[in-house]
């Protein structure tokens, strides 16, 4: 592939070059032989990922804005972030760490949600290194930012490898104890952006339960098999077959909104395989985390434009956030989301991209 072929399909660079809050922001474009993905500084997100499908005619596979306006105005999307403190909900916007209790922001329902009102969705992260390859991030998240204990130093490098992977690499150390939950919610459709729902997506996730919550898409505490329910992905089927069903867990999330739990034990794995039906383009999963959040796009609502005029259409893309299971601060039964001052966050998700010939 040549660079203007790639250049084609990415934002331009000058769209997103502004001064928010006294720091620069900038976008950055990593390329390969075969594909190419651009990164922000602010909200350290994935703008886009433009590979190759079946034809070879490259496709733009994930959702967002061709400029920083996009990102900053309207209704908080998400699209492409990095999610911080802590990905997915806690109920009430509180939790109790070492005997203190900590009130944080509720921004969803009865929840806190992504971090809260400004989260390390909405801030412009440090750049620390650049090459054509990688980018590497860092924020200083101050004690009490979002109601959290602790000086936080997070970085996240975003490195796109020779094996078309892009490998998303976390640290994070605390200079009190706190919990952490870090995420990429980059929205794909990999058939490309405008082209429908992703209906006739396979899916296949390496995943023998799942995380069930209550109406306010809060867990109750514990793991339940998939075996004979809408949320058995273990043999790859289209993400559209079971999403009507009338199980009550799709109806609390409108469809699927929901962790998955793996036995990984903090070791990289690969935990899913997505497909898209039109083009051949293959998404390989793997992470370190004990659980990956299936979102299928259930309150998209086609209220802003995207890039190449597209609409964030209901159901048009779907996320595989790796992480933490959802209210694990108040849930002593989930694995620890929990960081000492002596300790290191690391984690570490890589997508990896082929074609299904």
């Amino acid at each position: 592939m040549t660079n203007n072929q790639f250049d084609e399909l990415h934002p331009s660079p000058k769209e997103f070059e502004q001064v928010v809050e006294g720091k620069d922001v900038s976008l950055f474009i990593l390329k390969n032989e075969q594909m190419s993905v651009s990164i922000t500084n602010y909200g350290a997100r994935i703008v886009s990922i433009v590979v190759p499908d079946m034809k070879g005619t490259l496709k733009d596979v994930v959702l967002g804005f061709d400029n920083l306006e996009g990102y900053m105005t309207g209704d908080e999307t998400y699209f492409g972030a990095t999610i911080g403190r802590y990905g997915n909900r806690i109920a009430s916007g509180k939790f109790t760490l070492e005997g203190e209790t900590y009130t944080l922001p509720v921004n969803n329902g009865p929840n806190h949600l992504h971090g809260g009102l400004k989260g390390f969705s909405s801030v412009v992260w440090d750049v620390e290194r650049v090459s054509d390859e990688a980018v590497e991030l860092s924020y200083f998240s101050k004690d009490g930012e979002e109601g959290y204990p602790g000086d936080l130093n997070v970085k996240v490098t975003f490195t796109l490898t020779k094996e078309n992977e892009v490998k998303i690499e976390y640290k994070a150390s605390t200079t009190k104890p706190t919990v952490i939950n870090l995420t990429n919610h980059s929205f794909f459709n990999l058939n490309g952006l405008g082209t429908g729902t992703i209906y006739n997506h396979s899916l296949q996730v390496n995943a023998d339960h799942y995380v069930p919550v209550n109406e306010n898409l809060i867990p109750y505490g514990q793991t339940h098999t998939v075996e004979s329910t809408p949320f058995d992905f273990r043999i790859a089927k289209t993400i559209g077959k079971d999403i009507f069903d009338e199980h009550e867990q799709l109806k609390f999330g409108n469809g699927y909104d929901h962790t998955f739990a793996f036995e990984n034990s903090g070791a990289l794995s690969k935990v899913s395989t997505a497909l898209g039906d039109q083009s051949g383009i293959v998404m390989d999963t793997y992470t370190s985390e004990p659980g990956m959040q299936l979102y299928t796009g259930n309150f998209l609502e086609s209220n802003h434009t995207l890039k190449n005029g597209s609409k964030d259409e209901f159901r048009g893309a779907f996320c595989l956030e790796t992480q933490h299971f959802p209210d694990s601060p108040n849930q002593c039964s989930f694995p620890s989301a929990v960081l000492q001052p002596d300790g290191m966050y690391e984690s570490v998700t890589i997508y990896k991209f082929s074609v299904n010939k």
